[in-house]
């Protein structure tokens, strides 16, 4: 008895990554799967209308509405307030403070940051590889150096 409950307990204990991953892997897709059908419905729209549309869209889809709109009513006033404390600064400045402002609040402010610098160097090394091109090709490039990672 107390054999087959080891190798029970080795089993599940062996099992637990590869169903975490699992798991995972399925709320991405659903995640993914919901992004594309909202931006299908605010097809066409631009700048804050988009934004808003997206959104809506997203929170409709979400196990609690209510809460995922608090969330980014949170996250916009957020935003506002750090695009407040950086006016008038420009360029690298600008990054440089949005960046602090925004990690300013957080659990572990350095990490924060760190994380956004990583973020902002891997989005110039693709701004970087996919210069001059356009439209679809433009697309599938920047998808192409996402997957790298």
């Amino acid at each position: 008895m107390r054999l087959s409950t080891t190798i029970l307990f080795a089993a599940l204990l062996a099992a637990g990554p590869a169903l975490a991953q699992e798991a995972k892997s399925e709320r991405h897709a659903k995640m993914k799967a919901a992004h594309e059908q909202a931006r299908k419905a605010c097809e066409g729209r631009k700048g804050d209308e988009a934004r808003e549309c997206m959104r809506r869209e997203m929170c409709a889809h979400a196990a609690d509405p209510k809460a995922c709109n608090e969330r980014a009513a949170k996250v916009r006033e957020a935003h506002e307030k750090t695009r407040k404390a950086c006016e008038g600064k420009q360029g690298a400045e600008a990054r440089e403070c949005m960046q602090k402002q925004a990690c300013a609040d957080a659990r572990d402010p350095a990490a924060c940051e760190t994380r956004l610098k990583e973020r902002s160097a891997r989005r110039e090394k693709i701004r970087d590889a996919c210069k001059g091109k356009s439209g679809d090709e433009l697309k599938a490039c920047i998808q192409q150096h996402r997957a790298q990672k």
